[in-house]
């Protein structure tokens, strides 16, 4: 007697399991978000023509990094800070912490007022008829 085949059990187990791939893959397309090819980086509002332009905010302070503007400041010498003072616009003192954190405040305002968080419209609530219409009788 010829022996039986035993691929047509193992074809149909396969089958099924292509078919549980391609519902997998169906679900990771509806959980994308991204409708086109370029990647949306700018999580802050444009405030300024400048931003809009293309500058980067890194002209004033280097970077807007707060620690690699810390580091930068305590490497400089005592002249250097007045230099770097006056020229950030802040009256230069003798007490180094004070001039320090002076200038690490503006720093921050700076890098706060140039990444200004995107804001989201608030929806107001519908205001009844009668709530229109004593309204309307102050007019």
């Amino acid at each position: 007697m010829a022996a039986k085949k035993k691929t047509t059990a193992k074809s149909k187990n396969t089958r099924k399991a292509k078919v549980k791939t391609k519902a997998k893959t169906k679900a990771k397309v509806t959980e994308m978000t991204q409708t086109h090819a370029m990647e949306e980086k700018e999580s802050f509002e444009k405030t300024s023509l400048e931003q809009i332009w293309g500058d980067t905010g890194l002209g004033r302070y280097g970077t807007q990094d707060e620690e690699k503007y810390l580091g930068r400041i305590r490497g400089l010498n005592r002249s250097d800070l007045h230099s770097h003072a006056v020229k950030m616009g802040i009256l230069p003192i003798d007490n180094r912490e004070l001039l320090t954190t002076r200038l690490i405040r503006e720093f921050k305002k700076y890098v706060l007022s140039y990444n200004k968080p995107k804001s989201t419209p608030i929806k107001g609530k519908q205001v009844s008829g009668k709530a229109r219409s004593i309204l309307a009788e102050g007019r």
